[in-house]
């Protein structure tokens, strides 16, 4: 299983690295688009729809982006969506981990499958456009996902007493969500002042964060961590409610592409968000 996982990490990366610092942003963005009608075609999967309805939803997302994008979208200022969508991303960590596994299945089958498509659009768009504010902007707002997952998880292997959610994701504690943001805390430290000695572009996360005053940084972050947490939990209540271990099989050793990418969901167009307000 290690090996697969490794190979399949490679090769992502063989293909990701070259479009993410290509000098233009379209074969970027049309991988992105790639992987989000896997990510449709998945979510409908779990909500329930058959394998043609399936197809056809995550085909017609990748579509109705593409037509999107040949509009003109991605030049257009979102401000105003991504106070919608950081404001729906909080509303949903409240009901649906309150409500937890069961209540999932309550929800109206159409309201749980296209707000979710709504949702993982929305996650698109924010990619692409995190990319156009700077190379340095995304890799930070990456980075700080993938330091908030890595940091975690260890954390919690050596200290996790204390269950965050049990009934949703029984691996993860609350000294591991802890862990994750002390983790963050010190990679926004270093890359700050990474930017400082003229090692960056100015154009990270953190740099525009600091910018807007050190308190409301560090309450950004940790709103940014928290909600990385959330993404991950309520792709595990789904796929719980759904039955399922993975979301699909498409990354061999990784499961699905909403696997990989749960915890960026609502992590894109809060970070967009907050550095647009």
């Amino acid at each position: 299983m290690l090996k697969q996982r490794i190979i399949t990490a490679l090769l992502l990366l063989a293909v990701l690295l070259p479009a993410l610092f290509y000098h233009a942003i379209e074969p970027f963005a049309l991988l992105a688009l790639l992987m989000i009608m896997a990510a449709g075609w998945e979510w409908a999967r779990l909500n329930g729809s058959r394998s043609n309805q399936s197809l056809a939803l995550g085909g017609g997302l990748g579509l109705a982006l593409a037509v999107f994008w040949a509009a003109g979208g991605l030049a257009v200022s979102w401000r105003p969506l991504w106070l919608v969508v950081g404001g729906l991303w909080v509303v949903l960590a409240v009901v649906m981990l309150r409500r937890g596994v069961s209540g999932w299945a309550g929800w109206p089958a159409a309201l749980r499958l296209w707000l979710g498509l709504f949702l993982i659009a929305c996650a698109w768009l924010a990619l692409v456009q995190a990319r156009l504010v700077g190379l340095g902007f995304l890799l930070s707002v990456l980075v700080l996902v993938w330091m908030a997952d890595i940091a975690a998880y260890f954390g919690g292997k050596a200290l996790g007493r204390r269950k965050l959610a049990p009934t949703i994701s029984p691996g993860k504690s609350w000294e591991g969500a802890v862990s994750g943001l002390l983790g963050v805390f010190v990679l926004a430290g270093g890359w700050l002042f990474a930017d400082v000695q003229g090692l960056g572009d100015h154009s990270s996360l953190y740099a525009l964060l600091w910018e807007k005053g050190p308190a409301l940084a560090v309450l950004a972050l940790l709103f940014l961590v928290a909600m990385s947490v959330v993404g991950d939990l309520v792709e595990s209540l789904v796929k719980r409610s759904a039955g399922v271990k993975d979301s699909s099989q498409l990354l061999p050793g990784h499961g699905g592409v909403l696997d990989r990418v749960d915890a960026l969901l609502p992590v894109l167009p809060l970070a967009m968000m907050l550095v647009t307000l």
